[in-house]
């Protein structure tokens, strides 16, 4: 299986100590969101992992105990904007704190491990396309070198991150903006010798030489693991979304990164309830067991292909 640490908050950032806490004890307690009393366990041994996607906006707390993933093979999406505070409000300063931690990342895994996300785009009357493009050279000129590939996508609104959108003046713009905005990214990357792609966008960016991505990516993960993979389209994401199936370990209303884009949680308080349930050594991340609990045990395995066919010869 693949196992995305997580979508729904950022584990490297805030729970990195939980983490490998579960890694060392070779299971994961996960609530379902939708029936928070049916709770998966899940074993997330070597042998059944075959690859972790980790998703964060600061690795740093995790570096120094990469030693600890030797057995498993991973690599890191890490979103790298030119916000400020405003809308990133926990956030370490870029250019002093994350650029760095970024080329250090990569020059301990390897630039191919280290997929840069510059997403999502927010249009506003400070964020203009204008400082969207600035912002995006600076970075990439900086992180030239450092990684393969960059993933973009326009903010997408749901019910909740509307209302802080309408707060700092969001704007949608129009098709035309939006892809003579891609083709100058496009450029960009290109320019910094980085393959670029869109992250379940369901505009068209092809002509503008941006690719539909998948950020959990069966050709990646094959060259990372050298090894070929049975595995599908995940039903459970958007109709756009590329992604292969993969297991969520995450739990929502947990990240602090504060972000006024953020889906995944519902308001500051809820982060602010959460968190005071964070026990590292608790097999649920920021959740204790009740009486009304039902555990049932997730059936896992590897989805490696031991097989040889004639594309691998």
């Amino acid at each position: 299986m693949i196992l995305s640490a997580s979508r729904r908050t950022d584990i490297p950032n805030y729970y990195s100590e939980w983490f490998f806490h579960r890694i060392k004890e070779g299971y994961v307690y996960v609530r379902n969101p939708r029936n928070v009393h049916k709770v998966s366990k899940i074993a997330i041994t070597p042998e059944v992992v075959d690859c972790i996607v980790f998703w964060t906006k600061n690795p740093k707390p995790m570096m120094d105990r990469l030693e600890e993933l030797a057995p498993y093979h991973y690599y890191f999406q890490f979103t790298l904007t030119g916000y400020g505070k405003e809308i990133e409000c926990n956030v370490p300063d870029k250019k002093e704190k994350m650029i760095p931690v970024f080329q250090e990342l990569s020059e301990k895994i390897g630039m191919k491990k280290v997929i840069w996300r510059y997403d999502p785009i927010i249009f506003t009357k400070k964020y203009t396309p204008e400082y969207h493009l600035n912002a995006f050279e600076q970075i990439a000129t900086a992180l030239h070198g450092y990684t393969e590939k960059c993933v973009i996508s326009f903010v997408d609104i749901y019910a909740k991150n509307k209302k802080n959108l309408e707060m700092i003046d969001f704007y949608e713009a129009d098709k035309n903006t939006r892809m003579e905005f891609a083709k100058e990214i496009a450029t960009i990357a290109k320019d910094n010798r980085m393959m670029i792609g869109s992250c379940a966008e369901s505009i068209d960016l092809k002509a503008c030489g941006i690719e539909h991505n998948c950020c959990i990516d069966k050709t990646l993960i094959k060259g990372i693991i050298g090894c070929r993979l049975n595995v599908g389209k995940d039903r459970n994401q958007r109709q756009e979304c590329g992604c292969m199936e993969s297991v969520e370990i995450g739990t929502y209303h947990t990240c602090k990164n504060g972000c006024k884009y953020c889906y995944a949680n519902e308001s500051v308080e809820s982060v602010i309830k959460n968190v005071r349930n964070y026990d590292p050594e608790s097999p649920l991340l920021c959740g204790k067991l009740d009486e009304n609990d039902k555990i049932t045990e997730r059936k896992v395995k590897s989805w490696k292909e031991q097989q040889l066919s004639i594309f691998d010869l």
